[in-house]
């Protein structure tokens, strides 16, 4: 079988089975093409899927020097190098090449990320933003409930697309403003919810025409069309609004719940209290957001020690 007719074989494969999207279906071909073409030119021939299996780990390292040396950043190489390995683990499940090799590769060490948080009044602005005319009012009710328990309880998008009907219905009867949520790990957690939250949660429940009929056990959140409502239409929406404010690329639904807590330290709040509002098992991953907000940390820091008063 040849390399090409097996690449085809692999896409389809990813389309199909692994449901990939046509950008990164388009993302991971040029990946391995761009490993195909190196090789051709390292091995002086188009290489054969046996010469595939034979590849040794300096033949692999040296593809990725290549890509180092013309200036590809670490978490495009690293993509990449997913990318071959995927292609690799498919030549290996269907008997047609085997390469112990790439397993001993490293894949290229990534930058510890730190979350990017939206301003105060640019965060204000995005839930403010212009309705869309072009659509049924309700929509918009429901999307400006969606990104307050974002920003306004720190929610994941999963754990808010997630909430039943039962649960908002006795939530808004019983008068409360907790929330008990189960994230990742099938762990439990109490979330508080602002007045704004409960009002966009009632205003969105009372305006929604298929929530009516609704079984408890249903989703609260849904499509214009009464189904469960897609993480990729509030994805949608919040480039829209981002790109009309003119906001960075960075603003998506995860960067509303870094600013929940971004803002929270800001204020004040201690990271084992926003560890447990966010839900993180540890409380290392909470500490990556004193990285967003180091200036105010240092200005506590020069205010409360008490060295740093000495000669004031």
């Amino acid at each position: 079988m040849s390399v090409a007719a097996t690449l085809q074989d692999w896409r389809d494969w990813l389309q199909s089975e692994r449901r990939f999207s046509a950008h990164t279906l388009t993302a991971y071909e040029h990946d391995v093409a761009t490993f195909l073409g190196f090789m051709t030119s390292y091995l002086g021939e188009a290489p054969t899927l046996e010469a595939l299996g034979g590849l040794k780990p300096a033949e692999f390292r040296a593809w990725l020097t290549e890509l180092n040396n013309r200036g590809l950043a670490r978490t495009s190489t690293a993509r990449a190098f997913s990318s071959v390995r995927s292609f690799f683990a498919y030549l290996d499940k269907n008997g047609l090449a085997h390469n112990a090799s790439i397993a001993s590769v490293k894949t290229p060490k990534l930058p510890r990320s730190v979350p990017k948080a939206l301003s105060e009044r640019d965060m204000a602005d995005l839930l403010e933003a212009e309705s869309d005319r072009d659509r049924a009012p309700w929509l918009d009710l429901r999307d400006t409930a969606v990104l307050i328990l974002l920003y306004g309880a720190g929610l994941r998008i999963g754990e808010a697309l997630t909430l039943t009907k039962a649960q908002v219905d006795d939530l808004l009867a019983s008068g409360n403003d907790t929330l008990a949520i189960t994230g990742k790990g099938n762990k439990t957690r109490l979330v508080l919810l602002l007045p704004q939250a409960l009002q966009a949660l009632r205003a969105y429940r009372e305006a929604c025409p298929w929530l009516a009929a609704a079984r408890p056990a249903d989703r609260v959140f849904v499509g214009a069309r009464g189904g469960a409502l897609d993480p990729a239409i509030v994805q949608k929406r919040v480039r829209e609004i981002r790109r009309s404010l003119g906001l960075a690329e960075s603003v998506t639904p995860h960067a509303l719940r870094h600013s929940f807590a971004t803002h929270l330290l800001g204020a004040g709040g201690d990271l084992r209290t926003i560890q447990e509002l966010l839900g993180h098992a540890s409380l290392s991953t909470t500490q990556r957001y004193t990285d967003v907000d180091a200036a105010r940390l240092a200005d506590v820091y020069r205010k409360a020690h008490p060295r740093a008063k000495i000669g004031n």
